[in-house]
């Protein structure tokens, strides 16, 4: 579990698992993003991973009653990376505050990629 709220009926739990589907989704969603990135260990190359594998390419801690969410993306090529970034950082935090009710302390963005999109 990552997430506790305390509420007066009782205590609502949520995974971590939850939270990176949540903050996957929303990364996808953004103009620029081609999509998530698993780093292989051994070789250290960046894969694309499909759709039903988002959650591989976010880590996501809860320290001091905050979500830190850690993403790594693969980003199309000639578009701004500040730009995008930016609006992805928003996006994200948006999208999981209003989901769960739980703060975001920092949102980490590793830009694992470039690729063509055609």
């Amino acid at each position: 579990m990552v997430g506790r709220i305390n509420t007066e009926l009782g205590d609502i739990l949520i995974d971590k698992e939850v939270i990176a589907k949540v903050a996957g989704l929303a990364t996808i969603e953004c103009y620029g993003i081609v999509g998530m990135a698993m780093i292989n260990v051994t070789s250290g190359i960046a894969k694309l991973l499909k759709r039903e594998s988002l959650t591989k390419g976010i880590a996501v801690t809860f320290e001091e009653n905050k979500l830190y969410i850690d993403l790594h993306i693969i980003v199309e090529y000639g578009i701004n990376i500040t730009a995008v970034t930016d609006n992805l950082i928003s996006n994200v935090l948006y999208e999981v505050e209003k989901f769960s009710g739980l703060k975001v302390g920092k949102i980490n963005v590793f830009v694992e990629g470039v690729r063509v999109d055609e």
